[in-house]
């Protein structure tokens, strides 16, 4: 706890400093439901989340595990509060609860339902978006793009990009 709040502070620093000087932050919290295991780091964090946003920061959060922070009161208010949200494959109880959020119909469901890779459905505004994104495995952009290691291949040899892994849109869902 005392790790992700110091490491979250410092973030905080960096983007209050970029928007003194006039630049834009992207903020990834890689495992996002991590920070809503204890009071302390939650309320924390729902705080600097707001602090981010008025100081021209982009946070996203990541996580495979949506239904912590479902179940999370903290948590669920930014979820229902973020104009962007990507949703992939869900567990069946997670889907429920998502649905319920976002309003998610029958027919809009199949989509996160026992979904192939790179399909899913954003939330966009008020909106809800299907997608489909197949991409030829053995392509450059492919490479740069996946997450699974045997077909990563360059990653991480051009792309300079500080991940914090304490891994929200939550991919499942990103925020």
């Amino acid at each position: 706890t005392m790790g992700l709040l110091v490491i979250t502070d410092a973030i905080l620093n960096r983007v209050t400093e970029n928007w003194k000087h006039g630049r834009r932050t992207h903020v990834y919290l890689d495992e996002f439901h991590v920070v809503y295991d204890n009071p302390y780091s939650s309320m924390f964090f729902n705080s600097a989340w707001r602090r981010f946003r008025k100081r021209n920061a982009f946070p996203t959060g990541i996580t495979q595990n949506v239904e912590y922070l479902l179940d999370n009161s903290a948590a669920r208010s930014i979820l229902s509060n973020s104009e962007f949200v990507v949703m992939h494959n869900q567990a069946a109880s997670d889907r429920e609860k998502l649905a319920e959020l976002f309003n998610i119909s029958e027919d809009q469901m199949k989509y996160i339902t026992n979904a192939e890779a790179g399909h899913g459905l954003m939330k966009i505004g008020n909106a809800l978006v299907p997608f489909v994104n197949r991409f030829s495995r053995n392509t450059e952009l492919y490479r740069r793009m996946t997450t699974k290691p045997r077909g990563m291949g360059v990653w991480g040899k051009n792309i300079k990009m500080a991940w914090l892994s304490t891994h929200i849109g939550i991919c499942k869902v990103n925020i």
